[in-house]
C-alpha cells in the first residue's frame, strides 16, 4: 500500500510541476517536425501520438509535419529502383515522384492519422496539396569545383523547396479542434509535385502561423559545442558565429538553418531535440531540462 501511495504522489508531483508549462501554453501553437527513430520505433511511435493527444487536450495546438526518407527508399528498392542522393537530397523523377506521393501522402501520413487517433485523437492528413497549402518551386542545386568553368546545375527532379504556404485549412482544422498532420509535398505553378525537406516546411509552417515554438525531432542530442558538449540554450547570433567557425556543420546545417530562419521569421523559440528519448516532446514542453538545444533570437 505504501509503495502505491508513493507511486500515487509522484504522478501528484509530476502533474503539479508541469501546470505552469500548461497555462504558459495553453491556446498556443507548436510546430512538430516528426521524424528520424521517433517514426521507426513501435515504442517511440505509441509515445509520441500519445503526446500529441495530451498537448490538445490540455488547450495546446500541435501542428505535425514529418518525413519519410527510410520508408521511401525500402519501397523503391522493393521496386527495383536505386536510390540516387546529391548532397544528401533524393534525386527524384516522375517514377520516384509518385513513390514518394504514395509513401509520404498515403502509408506515412495515415499512419500517424491513425495513430494520433487510435489514442484519443481528432488527426486530419494533409498534402501541400490540400486546400492549396504549399505552393513550391524547383530546387536548384549548383557544383562548384575547382575544375569547373562555372558552376555545373544539378537535376535533382520533382526536388523542390517552399515558394509561399497558405495555412487556411490549417487553421480551420486547428480551429475545429482537430490536429493536421502534413506530408511536406508542394505543387508548383507547373502543375508538377514537388518533394521538400520537412524541416524547411515545419519551418515556413511555423513562421506563418506565428507559432510559439518549432519542435525539431532528430537523431541527435541536439547542438554541440566545440568539445563536444551539449548546447541546452543559445542565441541565434551566437549560432551564426559556430556556424562560421565550423562548429556546427554537416547533416545538422539544414535543420540549424530551418531553425534560425523561424526564429527571424518570429516564432518565439525552435528546439533541436532527440527524438530517440520517449515523449522528448512533453519533456521538452513542461520541464525545466529538456531534451535538446533550444535557439531564441536574445
Amino acid at each position: 500500500m505504501t509503495l502505491q501511495i508513493d507511486a500515487a504522489r509522484n504522478i501528484a508531483h509530476v502533474l503539479t510541476e508541469a501546470l505552469p508549462y500548461i497555462q504558459r501554453y495553453r491556446g498556443k501553437t507548436i510546430v512538430i517536425k516528426y521524424g528520424g527513430n521517433a517514426m521507426v520505433d513501435q515504442t517511440l511511435k505509441q509515445g509520441f501520438a500519445r503526446d500529441i493527444v495530451l498537448l490538445k487536450l490540455v488547450g495546446i495546438n500541435p501542428v505535425v509535419v514529418h518525413g519519410g526518407g527510410p520508408q521511401i527508399g525500402a519501397l523503391l528498392q522493393r521496386l527495383g529502383k536505386t536510390s540516387e542522393f546529391v548532397q544528401g537530397m533524393r534525386v527524384t523523377d516522375s517514377e520516384t515522384m509518385d513513390v514518394v506521393e504514395m509513401v509520404l501522402g498515403g502509408l506515412v501520413n495515415k499512419e500517424i492519422v491513425n495513430l494520433i487517433n487510435r489514442h484519443g485523437g481528432s488527426a486530419v492528413g494533409l498534402t501541400g496539396k490540400d486546400g492549396d497549402l504549399i505552393h513550391a518551386r524547383k530546387l536548384v542545386v549548383e557544383r562548384n569545383e575547382p575544375e569547373l568553368e562555372a558552376p555545373e546545375i544539378i537535376d535533382l527532379g520533382h526536388v523542390g523547396e517552399v515558394e509561399s504556404i497558405d495555412v487556411g485549412v490549417v487553421n480551420m482544422l486547428v480551429n475545429g479542434d482537430f490536429i493536421p498532420v502534413i506530408a511536406p509535398i508542394g505543387v508548383g505553378a507547373d502543375g508538377y509535385s514537388y518533394n521538400i525537406n520537412a524541416d524547411l516546411v515545419a519551418g515556413k509552417v511555423a513562421e506563418i502561423l506565428k507559432a510559439e515554438k518549432l519542435m525539431l525531432l532528430t537523431n541527435t542530442t541536439g547542438l554541440l559545442d566545440a568539445e563536444g558538449g551539449l548546447i541546452k540554450d543559445i542565441e541565434a547570433g551566437r549560432v551564426d558565429a559556430l556556424i562560421g567557425q565550423g562548429v556546427i556543420q554537416g547533416g545538422m546545417l539544414p535543420k540549424v538553418r530551418c531553425a534560425l530562419d523561424a526564429v527571424h521569421g518570429g516564432v518565439a523559440t525552435a528546439h533541436i531535440l532527440d527524438g530517440r528519448v520517449e515523449h522528448a516532446v512533453m519533456l521538452d514542453l513542461f520541464t525545466d531540462e529538456g531534451v535538446g538545444t533550444l535557439i531564441r533570437r536574445r
